[in-house]
């Protein structure tokens, strides 16, 4: 039997294809220099881990950008207790691969000394970064990872939380929430269908003890919650989830994938004639790109939303706006924004404000710092002062739906329940 393909396409092209849009970053030197040129400059180092090839390429798409930004903002250096520090950024690429994510972080640690380590998009890469961190008693911030991830996945508790490590993103509580608000805007059986895979995502998403999940929040909002069953991340065939959710009668498909995973899974629903009315998918409906590739079976398609343009938010680092920083973005790439633009510029706003108030460059100093942050940034305000979730900074998630223009794709904002001050721009419409 040949293997299923997704328009004409085998799943090694599709990753091939998935990692086209980021070569540029990947030729983006993977050291720079910012600040004062001269001998007698003391300099201070920053490790960046991120997934710039693999599956997760999407994440890194705005990488060579966000570092120009940075670059520019610091070419004067920064004072740490009234000295003059140039800025050099290590960056490195995960490879979307979690063993490639902590070998290059235990290289910036052992080999380069870095004074602090930042690292985004998913728990593939933020894990294994943290842990190294952690074991190494170095500094280190993340971004762009549920917190459930990010903890249970580390086996840590929130309450007692780690004493290195400090992560700002929402949680599986706000966007099953969003999610569920989204999905009861317009008419359908409330039924819905699970695509979970076997990994620190999917078994979160899916966890039925967890309140904040997806399989308690759609009990108490009246949806009836059909898991499709934990899968390997990768598989080739999803006719076992299909027959399942069209068994069921589900209307309503949710859950979290790769891009490359769900371009596959949305071929076969055609394929088997399977049409639900709403569709919304985690990580692999974030970007662009993939809803290019999607053609017209783009349109309809919905996820949450956690950065756009129409975050009333600002940096504190550049002056830009969400709204600016986007323009920004599309004027030099040529390519239309994608939110993890916000999220990797937030992780170097966050590490300069901490290098820039802490009392020397030990790593006793720069921790103590990063406890006392207070600062709002162009994702929203970022404290760690929660005593319930230690370690972690919630910010804000609301919910979109792709709509194809004469321009391209655009995602709009049709549910902000859990963040009124991110407006809406559109109610939810049924898949076409």
């Amino acid at each position: 039997m040949s293997k299923p393909v997704v328009g004409g396409a085998s799943r090694r092209e599709l990753m091939k294809r998935a990692a086209m849009g980021i070569a540029a970053v990947a030729l983006w030197p993977e050291v720079m220099r910012f600040g004062p040129a001269n001998a007698a400059t003391k300099t201070i180092r920053i490790g960046h881990i991120a997934p710039q090839t693999g599956p997760l390429a999407s994440f890194g798409e705005p990488v060579e950008f966000v570092l120009a930004g940075v670059e520019q903002a610091l070419k004067n250096g920064i004072a740490i207790n009234g000295e003059v520090y140039a800025v050099e950024i290590l960056n490195r690429d995960s490879q979307s691969n979690p063993n490639r994510a902590a070998e290059v972080a235990a290289e910036l640690i052992l080999r380069d000394e870095v004074s602090i380590l930042l690292a985004a998009s998913t728990f593939v890469t933020v894990n294994p970064v943290a842990d190294q961190a952690e074991a190494n008693g170095v500094p280190c911030i993340t971004a762009d990872c549920p917190w459930q991830p990010y903890v249970f996945g580390r086996n840590g508790n929130p309450k007692i939380g780690f004493e290195w490590t400090y992560h700002f993103f929402w949680g599986l509580e706000d966007a099953t929430q969003t999610y569920n608000n989204l999905w009861a805007s317009i008419g359908t059986n409330k039924t819905i269908g699970a695509l979970l895979p076997n990994d620190a995502d999917g078994n979160a998403w899916g966890n039925p003890d967890d309140p904040g999940a997806l399989p308690q929040t759609c009990a108490r909002n009246g949806f009836k919650f059909i898991d499709g069953g934990r899968f390997t991340p990768g598989i080739e065939d999803y006719s076992a989830q299909i027959s399942k959710f069209q068994k069921e009668g589900v209307e309503i498909v949710g859950g979290v994938l790769s891009p490359p995973d769900f371009a596959l899974f949305w071929q076969q629903c055609a394929q088997q004639n399977f049409h639900p009315k709403i569709v919304t998918i985690a990580k692999a409906l974030l970007f662009p790109s993939v809803l290019e590739s999607l053609g017209n079976r783009g349109n309809g398609l919905s996820t949450e939303v956690w950065w756009s343009p129409h975050h009333p938010f600002r940096s504190g680092l550049t002056g830009q706006s969400a709204e600016e920083m986007n323009e920004a973005y599309t004027q030099k790439t040529g390519r239309p924004w994608t939110q993890p633009i916000g999220f990797k510029h937030a992780l170097f706003e966050v590490a300069i404000d901490v290098l820039k108030r802490a009392s020397d460059t030990s790593a006793e100093a720069i921790i103590a710092a990063v406890k006392t942050t207070d600062y709002t940034s162009i994702v929203g305000h970022i404290k760690w002062d929660n005593p319930d979730l230690k370690n972690i900074c919630k910010t804000p998630v609301v919910a979109g739906q792709w709509r194809k223009t004469d321009k391209g794709y655009d995602l709009v904002i049709c549910d902000n329940t859990s963040a009124p001050e991110i407006p809406v721009a559109s109610k939810l419409e049924p898949i076409v």
